[in-house]
């Protein structure tokens, strides 16, 4: 799977993260059919695929994923964060866990793109900040 592939797939994770976090009771197939339908279905299958792999690890592990950006962002509560921040981060932390074929820097990286495209201003310095200190727990050799 090439990385434009993967790019957009988070891409397309971050937005169904974002619809089910503004409506808790959706389940994951119907806020990927709602996407994907707001979408136009104009989605490649590879780009649909990666990004339900992604959202379906991230909330299989959300309250765990939870737990380790509330510890590491020692100022913000989750709660308080902006929903797009939070998402940014639960999707990244996500494959932080999940996916250790992935470098760090990579998964990085890519959340502090999402954070600058979506983000207010202090995003992408607030995502890479928080990520960072993450890694350093969940990946120290990395």
């Amino acid at each position: 799977m090439g990385a434009g592939v993967r790019r957009r797939g988070r891409w397309y994770a971050l937005q169904v993260l974002y619809a089910m976090d503004l409506n808790p009771e959706q389940t994951v197939d119907n806020a990927v059919d709602a996407c994907a339908e707001a979408a136009d279905g104009d989605i490649d299958e590879r780009v649909l695929s990666f990004a339900v792999e992604l959202v379906q690890g991230t909330e299989g592990r959300r309250a765990e994923i939870d737990d380790v950006i509330q510890t590491a962002s020692r100022n913000w509560r989750i709660d308080r964060m902006s929903r797009v921040d939070r998402n940014i981060l639960r999707l990244a932390v996500g494959e932080l866990l999940a996916s250790p074929e992935v470098p760090t820097k990579v998964v990085i990286n890519e959340a502090v793109e999402l954070a600058k495209r979506y983000g207010a201003g202090e995003a992408p310095a607030f995502v890479n900040g928080i990520l960072d200190r993450i890694a350093q727990g969940v990946r120290p050799k990395e």
